[in-house]
């Protein structure tokens, strides 16, 4: 029987080093990489234009990293690196949480990042992704999870985070384009989507409300944790 070819990864195979250009180093080609990333986006990221950055030719970072695609391996692994491990101790929704909070600060970071969790086919196996995967699951297997409703538990989890997280990065990256603040757009917003939503009479109660001087969204912050804590009742009554 003939054997499978492997999916192509940059954790596939050791790190290459060479000699004559010592100041050059995968970690440099990576940090340089997102530091391109955090203030032009993927569209802007190319070989060439990284070499250029590092006053090296891009047939200099091939000794480093095979493609584009490796690359981002790279940098959506380092990315991760960012999200400490689940406390090991306490309330194993509050770990959840603490968790999530700082994978979502890391996509508000770095706005980039959330469509490459789709587009990195072999993303989940980089160390750092690794470990946050493996810290996660510890804390559904902490309360009895089993194997299934522990993998089961954390992909929805993982999933409301980016899809959230990415959402939210994309909003404030349109803002800051368009140089206004949240509450500016909030009281521009407000009065249209009021009136929009008139035939609509829940969404406009809401809409109405939030227009009131002494009423206002709940902050990110707070939707934040309110949705996921949601999300986390669901599973353990699922799980019992």
């Amino acid at each position: 029987m003939a054997v499978e070819e492997q999916i192509p990864s940059v954790w596939a195979r050791p790190e290459k080093r060479r000699r004559e250009q010592p100041a050059l180093s995968r970690d440099h080609i990576v940090a340089e990489a997102i530091a391109l990333l955090d203030t032009e986006g993927v569209a802007a990221l190319s070989m060439r234009k990284l070499g250029a950055r590092l006053n090296a030719g891009a047939t200099s970072l091939y000794t480093h990293v095979t493609n584009k695609e490796e690359l981002l391996e790279l940098v959506l692994d380092q990315v991760m690196g960012e999200i400490p491990s689940a406390p090991a101790d306490g309330d194993w929704q509050e770990r959840v949480l603490e968790v999530s909070r700082q994978f979502r600060a890391m996509i508000l970071r770095h706005p980039w990042v959330s469509p490459l969790f789709g587009e990195v086919a072999s993303m989940n196996i980089g160390p750092n992704m690794l470990r946050i995967s493996d810290s996660m699951l510890g804390i559904f297997e902490d309360v009895g999870f089993s194997d299934d409703d522990a993998d089961d538990a954390a992909n929805v989890v993982s999933c409301f985070i980016i899809g959230s997280a990415g959402a939210e990065a994309a909003f404030l990256n349109t803002l800051s384009r368009a140089g206004s603040s949240i509450s500016d757009w909030m009281q521009r917003f407000l009065p249209t989507a009021a009136q929009a939503s008139r035939p609509f009479p829940r969404m406009h109660r809401r809409y109405t409300a939030y227009g009131k001087p002494d009423t206002a969204p709940p902050s990110p912050d707070d939707s934040f944790d309110t949705r996921l804590r949601i999300i986390l009742k669901g599973i353990a009554a699922g799980a019992e």
